[in-house]
């Protein structure tokens, strides 16, 4: 699978995974209505079916996914919580992105 296609697979993942856990907490802690569950179950599945997308082994993709993750969690925490995230926050994100792109991109041998 070529590198942006993947990238943006895992961002498209991330976003609903961190919508289906959102929505969630809106309902548990700013009493946002009982029926934003039911959009936080699909996004949810649909999670978990984009990442059978890649035609790599399960562990690794987890395994990468989790940076490409907390690149866009920090995101939604600067674009949906108004919170500017901090250069120590850049910084891990790189190293993660880094990990990330030496588990899904590196040759492999036999």
């Amino acid at each position: 699978m070529p590198v942006l296609t993947t990238l943006g697979l895992f961002i498209v993942t991330a976003f609903a995974e961190i919508v289906g856990c959102y929505l969630p907490y809106l309902w548990l802690k700013k009493a946002a209505p009982g029926w934003v569950l039911l959009p936080a179950a699909v996004s949810l599945t649909l999670f978990a079916w984009l990442l059978t997308l890649h035609p790599t082994d399960a562990g690794r993709v987890y395994a990468a996914y989790g940076g490409v993750y907390v690149s866009v969690a920090l995101l939604w925490l600067w674009a949906i919580d108004g919170v500017r995230p901090h250069l120590w926050d850049v910084l891990g994100v790189s190293v993660m992105l880094l990990g990330m792109s030496i588990i899904m991109f590196a040759p492999r041998g036999g």
